[in-house]
């Protein structure tokens, strides 16, 4: 048998070259999973925030709501609307991975005290 058909034969290395291949796209899909949770919870803290928001606006403090929601989830923008007496709050942010930005909103309401 000649040397370059023993060569031919040899594995010795194949495990490496396949890691070498497979590695990349391990690394790229752990990567985009870690940003899914990130994105997810952003989107939780920014209903949360809402939520909490609302209950501030129901007892009269509307200032203290919007910045509520503001420190909650760094760069969220909230509105205030009242119909009768429940106090609705609309926030939205912005969540980016890897480049790509996904738009968050949420939206809670509360009922007002009574006066």
């Amino acid at each position: 048998m000649s040397s370059i058909t023993r060569w031919a034969r040899d594995d010795r290395g194949g495990v490496t070259a396949e890691v070498a291949v497979a590695l990349p796209a391990v690394i790229v899909t752990l990567a985009l999973c870690l940003g899914a949770v990130m994105v997810s919870s952003t989107a939780v803290r920014l209903t949360d925030a809402t939520a909490d928001a609302a209950r501030l606006a129901a007892r009269g403090e509307t200032d203290r709501a919007t910045a509520w929601v503001a420190r909650e989830v760094p760069g969220a923008t909230a509105g205030i609307s009242v119909e009768a007496d429940m106090y609705c709050v609309t926030a939205t942010a912005q969540a980016s991975v890897a480049g790509v930005s996904f738009p968050l909103d949420a939206h809670s309401c509360a009922l007002g005290e009574a006066r």
